[in-house]
Order: structure tokens, then C-alpha cells, then sequence
């Protein structure tokens, strides 16, 4: 059953915000892409968390359209576009939560949602004030890659 869709894809080869509390935030940049290549238990090719532990949770992530604009209108932010929120992938028409615990696929690759991306008090920085709050509860979806398969904008997230 298709439940969604992919609207845009993002990567960036370095940490910004992960590993830097107490720190200035990373200047890596982050790339919009019309595909990526997806490695089972690795990560994303190219990707900051690619290979970066076995059975990392959040070797991919994904956010809601839907929510990035409910932010942006709530706090009135207009200048950010969604990847200063540092998600890989950005859906529409799929609750993510409801992915948790579940496998589903883009493209032919298998996927397992582990969590909630849970917003930090970096979103605050790179989004407005009020957005770690804002996201609470909504802050997209960590999943592992279970098979290896590229993944492109226009797909369609199906679930079983």
C-alpha cells in the first residue's frame, strides 16, 4: 500500500550539530540530491553517518513536509528551507510515526523505523527559538536500511 512520497533528499559529509555540544555548530554543507545510494547496515553513501556503527538506528532519517511547514508558518520563519533541519529524506503524505516498528520501502529498498528523530536544542539554533519545542513529538523518523538500493525524488514509501 503506497502512504507516501519522497520530495526531496539530502546529504551532508559532516557532522554540524552531532558531537558539538558545549561547541560552535560545524559548517559542512548540506547537499540536495536527486538520489542516493542506500547500503543495508551502513548508512547512505556520502552521507556524515554512513558506516558510523552497526545497527545505528538512524542510518537514514525522514521528515514531514507537512510539519516543516506547520513550523515555518508557526514561528514565522520563512528564510530556512528544510534541510538546516538535517533529515535525509523529506515525505509528504506519510505519518512517520506510524512507521515505527514497521518495515516499508522506497524504490525497492527495505527499510525498519526505528524512532522518533527526537528535535534538540539545536534546531533552535539552525531553524528559530521554539523549534526543538514545536518538534516535540514530530521530529521525523530514524531507520535502518535492511537492503541495498538507491532511492530517488518522486518515489513512493509503500508499506506491506
Amino acid at each position: 500500500m503506497v502512504v507516501g512520497e519522497v520530495l526531496r533528499i539530502f546529504i551532508s559529509p559532516g557532522h554540524n550539530f552531532f558531537g558539538h555540544h558545549g561547541k560552535p555548530a560545524g559548517q559542512h554543507p548540506v547537499e540536495a540530491v536527486d538520489a542516493a545510494r542506500c547500503v543495508a547496515d551502513a548508512g547512505i553513501v556520502g552521507d556524515r553517518f554512513f558506516e558510523y556503527k552497526p545497527a545505528y538506528k538512524g542510518q537514514i532519517t525522514f521528515f514531514e513536509c507537512e510539519t516543516f511547514n506547520a513550523l515555518a508558518a508557526a514561528l514565522a520563519v520563512s528564510n530556512r528551507g528544510p534541510e538546516v533541519l538535517r533529515r535525509n529524506v523529506i515525505t509528504q503524505k506519510v505519518r512517520l510515526n506510524d512507521l515505527i516498528g514497521r518495515e516499508f520501502s522506497v524504490d525497492g529498498v527495505r527499510l525498519r523505523g526505528r524512532e522518533e528523530c527526537r528535535p534538540c536544542y539545536w534546531m533552535n539554533q539552525a531553524f528559530g527559538p521554539g523549534a526543538e519545542m514545536f518538534l516535540k513529538g514530530q521530529g521525523g523518523l530514524r531507520a535502518e536500511i535492511l537492503s541495498d538500493g538507491e532511492i530517488r525524488v518522486g518515489s513512493r514509501l509503500t508499506v506491506d
